[in-house]
């Protein structure tokens, strides 16, 4: 259960125009929060806070890369600028590439690195100074790094493995100020994943015990739990939401 406790909070999201990335945006707009939404499509993050917030008072969008630090200060000094501080980071900007490992290029596999894993590094290093304390940092890790990735996806289930150890850690240097957790999803029915869907959606389906495949609402409500005092005993763990396809630890 989520309470008000994200009224007017200010949360920085990156990844903020994805299937699950908008999702996520429409679930703290509708608890009140203020938003600084960061993508690298900016006219899709543009026309996302528009759509949220005309007025442009609690939703701001920003042209973001993930894999350059330099936008990370970008990002977190107009949020500072706009709102004066931070609560909340949710750093979602990824990509899931199909690429055979017995091809995969030294390119490939740093592109994959360096957009999931090191811009989390570079948008939580440079926003937690400027976090108030009782905020929070929720990462986005998935069932892959739990349990190894589908065929073609070494680099996106290593980068996520990368982002498990990464909360972990974190979070042991930031209690109790700030709590550092992280979202787990499952397939989860968005752009990102369309063709693996279509490909291998019956096998996933097969192996899901709630015989459907996850929204980004519902990514979107762990998040902001996460993110409220609802949870503030939490601490370095991981939710699942992935419809039972995986109940490991």
């Amino acid at each position: 259960m989520v309470d008000d406790s994200l009224v007017d909070q200010v949360v920085i999201l990156t990844g903020a125009a994805g299937g699950i990335g908008s999702a996520i945006a429409r679930t703290f707009h509708r608890l009140g929060a203020r938003l600084l939404l960061a993508d690298y499509d900016e006219q899709s993050v543009l026309d996302l806070a528009s759509s949220l917030d005309p007025a442009g008072e609690r939703a701001v969008g920003i042209a973001y890369n993930a894999s350059n630090p330099s936008d990370a200060d970008a990002v977190v000094s107009t949020c500072v600028a706009r709102f004066g501080h931070i609560d909340h980071v949710v750093p979602a900007a990824a990509i899931f590439e199909d690429q055979p490992f017995s091809t995969m290029t030294d390119e490939q596999w740093r592109r994959t690195m360096s957009i999931n894993l090191d811009g989390v590094f570079y948008i939580c290093r440079r926003s937690i100074p400027h976090i108030r304390p009782g905020g929070t940092i929720v990462t986005i890790a998935s069932s892959a790094a739990h349990e190894g990735c589908s065929p073609e996806h070494v680099h996106y289930g290593a980068s996520k493995g990368g982002i498990l150890a990464f909360t972990k850690s974190l979070a042991r240097e930031l209690s109790p100020t700030i709590r550092v957790n992280a979202v787990s999803p499952g397939t989860i029915d968005t752009p990102m994943v369309a063709e693996l869907l279509r490909q291998k959606g019956d096998k996933f389906l097969s192996i899901t015990p709630a015989g459907r495949f996850g929204t980004g609402e519902e990514v979107g409500d762990a998040v902001a739990f996460l993110c409220s005092k609802a949870s503030s005993y939490i601490m370095g763990q991981t939710i699942h939401v992935n419809g039972g396809s995986y109940m490991g630890g």
